[in-house]
């Protein structure tokens, strides 16, 4: 009896996934950070992952994209899951539609194309339509925050085929938090206009009175011009001193980086997250961020001081707050290390990733 159990169970096929992924899966991002932990985690757990690279051009696709997704689509057998990646999925609605009844269809959703920030007024509409027409082609979708779920509701999805799966978050030892003259200030985020690091250095060029200094690591490609801008910035105030980009860095580099800061910033203008929130406050780090998206949820109010979003004033009176009250940066602190307690691990966000497809 027990050998022909185990005789089944050797036979027994693998469950499938089919995974649609757009760019570069490797590139220094949340969202690619999730799609890879998320991958690894269902593979150990015995699970056949299949990857499908989509152009690099989605979320605004080319017609050439469109057509390749489209027999990329067409290859992939009748009744498999397929999960598809939110910076893809809301860009595709028609041949997504034309899908739905063959295909068991998952979308991940990070944040909504339509949210990310200096779309022009016509760009953000059609992304909001769009994407709005290819959640209606979902059997479910996951979101990584309570505010992005809520967000989806207001397109229009039934809350009844919406999970949220935050982030896991990697333990990690707590952060020296030296207090010595400089302050150092850490800002962990891509070099993109909805980072807000335009309205970070105006904040730093008010505080020359003040002594910090700040680390700015994060990815340097993902919109070149942004990254130039923030360049010739930093020189216009002279602030080259006192602003170091780091770009992408090493794991080890950026774990060397938590444990010499004193404070987390990050003005995020909206986040469908903010792992970088949740791996600060797993260093134990006060936090200073904005009031924008999901970063209230992903930030407690006992571990980070959060101002209005896009205000280089708020942002400059909350760091003045934060660099001369080390009371304040102590109890923040502190807080934060009660929340790095609470923290979703990466072992039980793929379970639970593992129990939703098991039923899709």
């Amino acid at each position: 009896m027990h050998g022909q159990t185990g005789l089944d169970a050797e036979h027994s096929p693998a469950p499938r996934l089919q995974f649609l992924i757009p760019g570069n899966l490797f590139a220094a991002t949340g969202g690619y950070g999730y799609d890879r932990r998320l991958i690894a985690g269902l593979r150990a757990r015995g699970w056949q992952v299949d990857l499908t690279a989509l152009d690099a051009s989605f979320p605004a696709p080319s017609a050439a994209a469109l057509a390749d997704a489209a027999v990329q689509l067409a290859s992939i057998a009748d009744h498999e899951r397929v999960l598809i990646d939110g910076l893809a999925l809301g860009a595709m609605p028609l041949l997504l539609e034309a899908e739905r009844e063959r295909l068991r269809l998952v979308g991940l959703v990070h944040h909504p194309l339509a949210d990310e920030t200096g779309l022009a007024p016509a760009d953000r509409q059609r992304l909001w339509d769009s994407e709005r027409a290819a959640l209606a082609a979902m059997r479910t979708v996951v979101v990584t925050s309570a505010a992005t779920a809520q967000r989806l509701g207001q397109m229009g999805m039934p809350s009844a085929r919406i999970r949220v799966i935050e982030p896991g978050t990697d333990p990690a030892p707590l952060a020296r938090r030296v207090g010595r003259a400089p302050l150092r200030l850490l800002c962990v985020g891509a070099l993109i206009p909805r980072k807000g690091h335009r309205f970070l250095l105006e904040a730093l060029a008010s505080l020359r009175d003040l002594a910090w200094r700040i680390d700015l690591i994060g990815c340097l490609k993902a919109d070149p011009t942004t990254a130039a801008n923030i360049r010739t910035q930093i020189d216009r105030l002279a602030l080259g001193g006192r602003v170091l980009i780091q770009g992408e860095v090493t794991d080890e580099a950026l774990e060397a980086a938590y444990q010499q800061a004193d404070l987390f910033v990050l003005p995020s203008l909206f986040e469908g997250y903010g792992m970088a929130f949740s791996e600060a406050l797993a260093h134990g780090l006060p936090i200073l961020g904005c009031r924008a998206g999901a970063v209230p949820d992903t930030v407690p109010a006992d571990a980070g001081l959060l101002v209005a979003p896009g205000s280089s004033a708020a942002l400059a009176a909350g760091l003045r707050q934060l660099l001369t009250d080390r009371t304040q940066r102590l109890e923040l602190a502190a807080g934060a290390e009660r929340a790095r307690a609470r923290l979703p691990d990466w072992p039980s966000q793929v379970q639970r990733w593992q129990d939703l497809l098991a039923h899709v």
